[in-house]
This record gives C-alpha cells, sequence and structure tokens, in this order.
C-alpha cells in the first residue's frame, strides 16, 4: 500500500527550562540549565537534593481547581502542552473529523505523586482503607491520552505508551505509523513525566544512577564529560501534533518539517544497564535510517539520550560511528538533557521538540557542562559542546533508550 506522509504541524512544551515550546527553545539555545535544589520536598536526608523541577506552572491557570485536583502533575503537564499544541497548529475542532484524530502519549511512571501520598497516608491510618476515590484514574499512565481525548472530543486511538525512558519516542512512533498508514488524519502524541518526589529521587539514589554533585546543581548534568556521575532527574512535558500532509495543506496548515521513518529495538541484555557493545542502539539507529529510506550521508543532527552516566554516553557514540563511519564526523550531535535533565517517559516528546526546531530553525542546542575530555570519546566528533551551533539541518534523528533495553529513533526532514 501507498503509505501517507505525516507531518508536524504543532507544539506544546512544559519543561525546566520554560512552560511554552517558545521559551523552551530560547533556553536550550541560550545553553542555559534547568537544575537547581529540590523545592518539592525535604530533600535535605537524600544522597541528591536537586532536580530540573517545572517552575512557575499553576494549573489554575488553564482549568479550574476542581479538575486540577483530579488530575496528577503528569497529567496536568500534558494536558496543558497538548492546549498548546493544538491552539500552535491552527486546529478548528469544530471543522476536524474528530473520528479520525486521536491521542497517543507517552509516561513511563504515571501518578506517581498520587501513589506515593496516598499509600503514606494508608500507612499512618489504623489500617482502615480510606481512599480518595480518585487514587486509581489519576494513578494510572493511560489517564493522560484519556483526558486529552476527552477535553477535545478526540475519538480515534487514545493510549499511553510504556517503555521506560523510551515511551515518548514510541507514542510518537504509534503516532506516525496510525496516520501513515490512513488509521487516522490526526493525532496529538508526546509524553510527560513528574517523579521528582521522595519516592522518585530515592528509588534512582538506590540504584546509584543519579548525579550527587549537591554542591553544583547547575553543571551536575554533564553529558560525555569525563566526571559525568549520573543523570539529572527532570520532569514536564511536551506534545507535538501528527497530520497527514494532504490533510494539512487542505487546512492551510503552517508545517514545521516531516516525519520520515523510525526505528526501535531492544537489547536483550540487562534491566537498567544498555548493552556494553551498544548493539540495540546500533540496531535500533539501522532500522530507522532504513525506513526512512535515506543515505546515511543525509544525516545532519542526533539529538542523543545522552543522559550523563558514565556507562550509557560512550556506547551511544560508538555505536553512531559504527553505523555513520566517516559520516560521524561531519554531522553534529547533542545531548539537551545537559541542559533539561532527563525527563524519563517524557523524555522523547521534549528531545522531540527540540529536534524539530533544529530542523526548522538551523540551529544545533549545545551540549552544556562539558569541562574535561573523556578518554573514551574520540575527540573528533563534534559533540556541539557549551556553545549553541548554526548549520543547516536537512535531516535529524532523536534517540531515546529504556530501562529494559527499549531503543527507539525518531527521523525528521525538512519539509518540501
Amino acid at each position: 500500500m501507498q503509505l501517507r506522509r505525516v507531518v508536524v504541524t504543532g507544539l506544546g512544551a512544559i519543561t525546566p527550562l520554560g512552560n511554552t515550546a517558545k521559551d523552551y527553545w530560547a533556553g536550550l539555545v541560550a545553553g542555559r540549565s534547568g537544575a537547581a535544589p529540590i523545592t518539592r520536598f525535604d530533600a535535605s536526608k537524600f544522597k541528591t537534593r536537586f532536580a530540573c523541577e517545572v517552575k512557575g506552572f499553576d494549573p489554575e491557570q488553564f482549568m479550574d481547581r476542581k479538575e486540577a485536583r483530579k488530575m496528577d502533575p503528569f497529567a496536568q503537564y500534558a494536558v496543558v502542552a497538548s492546549d498548546e499544541a493544538i491552539k500552535d497548529a491552527g486546529l478548528d475542532l469544530e471543522k476536524v473529523d474528530k473520528d479520525r484524530f486521536g491521542v497517543i502519549w507517552g509516561s513511563g511512571i504515571g501518578g506517581l505523586k498520587t501513589f506515593q501520598e496516598e499509600c503514606i497516608a494508608f500507612g499512618r491510618g489504623d489500617g482502615t482503607p480510606r481512599f480518595n476515590p480518585f487514587f486509581i484514574p489519576k494513578m494510572i499512565a493511560d489517564s493522560a491520552a484519556g483526558l486529552v481525548s476527552m477535553r477535545h472530543g478526540l475519538r480515534g486511538p487514545s493510549y499511553v505508551t510504556v517503555s521506560a525512558c523510551a515511551s515518548g519516542n514510541n507514542s510518537m512512533i504509534d503516532a506516525f505509523n496510525v496516520i501513515r498508514l490512513g488509521m487516522c488524519s490526526a493525532m496529538v502524541t508526546g509524553g510527560s513525566e513528574a517523579a521528582i518526589y521522595e519516592a522518585g529521587v530515592g528509588g534512582f539514589n538506590a540504584l546509584h544512577a543519579m548525579s550527587t554533585r549537591n554542591d553544583d546543581p547547575l553543571t551536575a548534568s554533564r553529558p560525555y564529560d569525563k566526571d559525568r556521575d549520573g543523570f539529572v532527574l527532570g520532569d514536564g512535558g511536551a506534545a507535538i501534533i501528527l497530520e497527514d500532509l494532504e490533510h494539512a495543506k487542505a487546512r492551510g496548515a503552517r508545517i514545521y518539517c516531516e516525519v520520515i521513518g523510525a526505528g526501535m529495538s531492544s537489547d536483550a541484555y540487562h534491566i537498567t544497564a544498555p548493552h556494553p557493545e551498544g548493539v540495540g542502539v546500533h540496531l535500533c539507529m539501522k532500522n530507522a535510517v532504513a525506513d526512512s529510506g535515506i543515505a546515511l550521508t543525509d544525516v545532519d543532527l542526533i539529538n542523543t539520550h545522552g543522559t550523563s552516566t558514565p556507562i550509557g554516553d560512550p556506547q551511544e557514540l560508538k555505536a553512531i560511528q559504527k553505523l555513520f563511519g566517516e559520516q560521524a564526523y561531519k554531522m553534529n550531535i547533542n545531548a539537551t538533557k545537559s541542559m533539561t535533565g532527563h525527563l524519563l517517559g517524557g523524555a522523547g516528546a521534549v528531545e522531540g521538540v527540540a529536534t524539530i526546531l533544529s530542523v526548522v530553525n538551523d540551529i544545533v542546542p549545545p551540549t552544556i557542562n562539558h569541562f574535561t575530555d573523556d578518554p573514551e570519546i574520540d575527540p573528533k566528533l563534534n559533540l556541539t559542546f557549551n556553545t549553541a551551533q548554526k548549520r543547516t539541518v536537512n535531516v535529524a534523528i532523536s534517540n531515546t533508550f529504556g530501562f529494559g533495553g527499549h531503543n527507539t529513533s525518531v527521523v525528521f526532514r525538512k519539509y518540501s
């Protein structure tokens, strides 16, 4: 069958760098760190006492208090970012076929704050089960997609992908496939997470996965630096409107860029550690390039998973060099987690927005906080250290990988 072309027509974002897509992009280009001491709870007894929190977000600016109280923060981020993306796309929802407009979202955890609060309240009681009637609807990850679809009356497919830190990319890949197979004309896709609470910080500390650079939070997320010591937890989310090209053209939509392919793979190796030879990462990117029908030499930028972990960072770069050969030295490579922190299930969405805007604006946001070269990393690679770089970006790949060995890559191209 003839696959349909899929384009990006709307963006929305709530991030540690800004609570709109425009403000988020400005923070990225400026090379600003979103890290700071944790304000959500008293973190003084935790190994890590800082994170990349969303700042100044008040859900009651976007919905009434009663509605907001029925949502966990991860779902609030989903709803608000989706509102922005739909508005940005110029969609008149009274004129579109809502039977062919759906929502596929991503979240690795879902309502962690809700789950933590309800369990603590029960544990402090006398054993009598007193739970909030909204406990389950607020906690389950699929509530984000359901709430967005109900808010706008979208009757197409509606669900949430859960693949740890690959969830946001998996949601985008599913939405892309639904449209190019002709099942829908438009989709809201993206991802969100809200895990900067005691259970989230304590859990990742127990895994020894997060940076403990408490004396200097601003520079703690330092992908590809010799002295990196783990990721910095972030929260927020982003939404992307994908449309069938003909549907977008028929309504005179502004088109950001085109989604031309995607790849997925599994490490089949370890529940938290990446494959030491980057086998799954290499396969994932190889699949994405093949699906896109492009040459390896067409790729100008890869926004890497680049979490700032000692093991993960060099393996991803080795996989890039193995697949792309000499082209690896001609492209830009960056890691925007150096600024946003790691948004877990929302990572693919916020990094997707960053990659899309790199294609649109021909600017590559930097990998900040680079101080010392890592002898394990080839110094000839252009890792876009510390300062944004201008270059023509015709084709860009966004990588995200998740605990459990889930690997995803999405390929964007300038629209013509």
